[in-house]
């Protein structure tokens, strides 16, 4: 066949070829009279590459955001929003009408949102671009509207903000609408990190600033990877951040204004895949957030009567012992007391109430109210106890300062020095305070009683003998009924009824988990903190009537953040159920060791906050309690992945003057110290073992004891963990963990505590308030020494 007859053939080919190519351009397009729908499949248009799309995502059951995100990585990190403050229901559509009009509307055909232009009747299509724009053209091509000129909380390479322009970060990690802090490129060319007047956009103070007025003009983010400010002439003022570059070619970049009110600046390897690559912070502004918001009004980095920590990428904001976040979900809202405040009545004696919780390196600027100097730090305490208005003091180098509530700006930083000293009820000062009360109104009315029918002898008589009578009667009828009512009286307990639990339970029937005497279920009672409970009944066979009474003993007079909390009881005839907080997330088995690991942030708070849990059981109790079963499957989380210690149904109580005791062995294997074998006294140091263990654990994220791996050398965590911190190959752990290995410093520390946790002679093994100061940094960790056995 000649040419002359394949001509033809191939022109066909070609032209079939063309119009399939236009074809995929132009479906990538949304074109006049076509729209997206929220919740159906063809939500979202691909820009040419796949690399970024517009469209919906789903952010609550019935809420979508109309917005662009990265659609080539598995996080497909959303990057610019259209609707934050106003989700849009299922059903909803954002279509370009027949006269070219780009609007979002519900499925009534209320308008949520428009990209208003004042040329945007002459929009012809609109299209997602490779650079993670999108945008709104006219019949020429001509840009009409931009993503990249209506920023939210993020800009990408090759986008430029020319004054005056904005960020505003979101309001939480999930809730797209505005938060608290924004970027600001001001009229006069001062680039600034703002926090604001929330709920309004009014700018209270800023906390980071270029000092660029009068000469910046632009702030570019150019696709060699380097954030600059560049003045009208086209010169480089200041670079961003860090001025080391990462190529585009090599890494998909952002820059984020964070809800927490940190700029950063993340990348991600595009040729790790979609399953393995992660997010890493390359550099951040401000460099401590904690240290440099100070607002004369407001509440600082984090809400009132909070204190800020940051950790070189992330801030965490904390409650100090005695407070708790009114809304765990949104910590900036910050925290309340869990206890009665000094009366102010000259009559009382609560100053033998309160005691102080001592924080170093601690500080609440602008909160004092008073101001002493050459003072010793008792008499600092003592000021604050003898004083109904002072909620706390800092003392330093013989100075006092006396604080009020609310407490603001609060940060916690080895570069501050001095203490704060947090006045807080000592344990059970407020059961002790109503049951006073009641022991008062009582004795008032047996005055006002005998008083009145003192003028009857045979009155009085008679009514004495009527009171034994029904006494004698109710406690024949109900003995059960007098030990719950004591339980309820002492510990501040509720008693539940079992038809109360099993209607609350649906009859039991949904299980959350089980052990050896007890199955644990989920269940609601309207008149609970949350409504949700879990219900724990046990199994009447040997053992378990110990159980519950151990259980309810040592945890019923506990209140911590770090402890599930009892809510209450059931011991109804052969029945025993223990009714606790309902932990949304489970236990830290479950999350530890799922295929998508914990951060290395989170896996850092929840070891500090099993180790507060620890040290409040052993050192701060009224009665002091070893666990004897620390593990993961013991440890639950909240909605906010706060830690919290449960299943204390193997727990030894301690006497005031006790530190030993001896028992029959206790606990799970694996997380079991030696001692409990060689028939040695128990002390508070065998929780510091499983500690040690489950710290290692989550920091590796795998199991203490793992037959899976192919070398049997690793089999054994806490062996494995030593060996590799003996030779100095620590990186081995987390070979497969980028986030950790940019974390090696403290990733270090964290294997030696652990390894001096699991010392073999007890004596060797820290306390758990030392663990707690050298998790958080405030006390030197030394190498430890060789794994030796346990002599006596």
């Amino acid at each position: 066949m000649g040419f002359v007859q394949l001509y033809p053939i191939l022109l066909s080919l070609l032209f079939a070829l063309f119009s399939l190519s236009v074809l995929a351009q132009t479906t990538s397009n949304i074109t006049l009279g076509t729209s997206l729908t929220a919740g159906e499949d063809d939500s979202f248009r691909a820009s040419p590459s796949g690399e970024f799309a517009f469209g919906f995502k789903q952010i609550e059951e019935d809420g979508f955001l109309l917005a662009t995100w990265f659609h080539s990585i598995s996080e497909e990190t959303i990057v610019w929003s259209a609707n934050g403050q106003n989700l849009a229901p299922k059903g909803s559509k954002v279509e370009l009408t027949s006269n070219g009009w780009f609007q979002l509307v519900d499925p009534n055909g209320k308008q949520i949102w428009n990209a208003s232009s004042s040329r945007t009747g002459l929009v012809a299509y609109a299209t997602m671009l490779d650079s993670g724009n999108f945008v709104l053209r006219g019949q020429n091509s001509q840009n009409l509207w931009q993503s990249f000129e209506q920023p939210t909380d993020t800009i990408l390479p090759g986008q430029v903000l020319n004054q005056p322009a904005r960020l505003v970060a979101r309001y939480l990690p999930t809730n797209y609408s505005r938060g608290r802090f924004q970027l600001n490129l001001t009229d006069d060319g001062n680039l600034e990190l703002c926090k604001t007047f929330f709920p309004t956009d009014l700018v209270n103070s800023a906390y980071w600033e270029t000092n660029t007025s009068g000469t910046g003009f632009s702030l570019i983010f150019n696709l060699s990877g380097s954030i600059i400010l560049r003045a009208d002439n086209g010169t480089i003022i200041s670079p961003i951040l860090s001025n080391i570059l990462y190529s585009t070619k090599n890494f998909y970049q952002r820059a984020v204004l964070d809800y927490d009110g940190v700029f950063r600046h993340y990348i991600y390897p595009k040729n790790s895949g979609s399953s393995i690559g992660s997010w890493s912070t390359f550099s951040i502004a401000p460099p401590n957030i904690c240290l440099n918001i100070r607002e004369e009004m407001g509440s600082g980095a984090c809400g009132f009567n909070s204190y800020c920590k940051f950790n070189g990428t992330n801030k965490s904001c904390q409650c100090p012992n005695g407070y708790s976040f009114i809304d765990p979900s949104d910590v900036m809202k910050g925290c309340k007391r869990d206890f009665v405040s000094q009366s102010c009545d000259q009559t009382s004696r609560e100053t033998e109430l309160f005691d102080f919780h001592e924080i170093p390196n601690m500080d609440w600027p602008f909160s004092d109210y008073e101001y002493f100097h050459l003072v010793f730090e008792d008499w600092c305490k003592q000021e604050c106890l003898a004083d109904c208005f002072c909620s706390a003091v800092i003392f330093r180098d013989g100075e006092c300062w006396k604080k009020r509530q609310p407490l603001s700006n609060g940060r916690l930083d080895p570069s501050l020095g001095g203490k704060a000293l947090i006045k807080i009820r000592k344990d059970n000062a407020t059961l002790i305070l109503e049951d006073c009360n009641r022991d008062n109104d009582r004795s008032k009315l047996i005055i006002i009683g005998s008083t009145l029918l003192s003028g009857s002898v045979f009155f009085n008589l008679v009514l004495l003998v009527a009171t034994c009578l029904v006494a004698y009667r109710c406690g024949r009828s109900n003995p059960k009924g007098d030990q719950a009512v004591q339980l309820t009286s002492t510990m501040n307990l509720r008693s539940f009824t079992y038809e109360e639990l099993r209607k609350g339970t649906k009859g039991f029937t949904e299980e959350l988990g089980r052990g050896a005497f007890s199955v644990v279920y989920k269940g609601f009672i309207s008149d609970t903190p949350g409504n949700l409970i879990a219900v724990k009944k046990l199994n009447m066979v040997k053992g378990s009537e110990k159980e519950f009474e151990a259980e309810v003993s040592a945890i019923g007079r506990t209140h911590h953040r770090n402890l599930v909390q009892l809510l209450g009881f059931c011991n109804e005839g052969e029945d025993r159920l223990l009714v606790y907080e309902f932990m949304s997330r489970g236990t830290l088995a479950k999350f530890l060791f799922k295929d998508q690991r914990p951060t290395w942030h989170q896996r850092v708070d929840i070891t500090i906050g099993i180790a507060k849990g620890l040290l409040y059981l052993h050192e701060e109790c009224s009665t002091q309690i070893i666990h004897c079963d620390i593990k993961p499957q013991n440890i639950l989380l909240d909605d906010s992945n706060t830690a919290k210690i449960s299943d204390f149904g193997l727990a030894k109580l301690l006497k005031i003057d006790q530190t030993v005791t001896t028992t029959a062995i206790r606990g799970t294997k694996g997380y079991v110290a030696a001692e409990w074998f060689k028939n040695k006294p128990i002390t508070m140091k065998v929780d510091v073992y499983s500690f040690g263990v489950l710290l290692l654990e989550v920091i590796c994220c795998r199991k203490n004891f793992d037959v899976n791996v192919e070398d049997e050398d690793r089999i054994v965590l806490i062996d494995w963990a030593y060996d590799c911190f003996h030779h100095r190959r620590l990186d081995l752990l987390v070979e497969d963990d980028e986030e950790a290995q940019t974390n090696m410093k403290q990733m270090e520390e964290y294997v030696k505590i652990g390894i001096w946790c699991i010392q073999e002679d007890p004596s060797a093994r820290p306390t758990m308030k030392q663990v707690v100061q050298m998790l958080e940094g405030f006390m030197d960790v030394s190498n430890p020494p060789y794994l030796s056995s346990f002599t006596s």
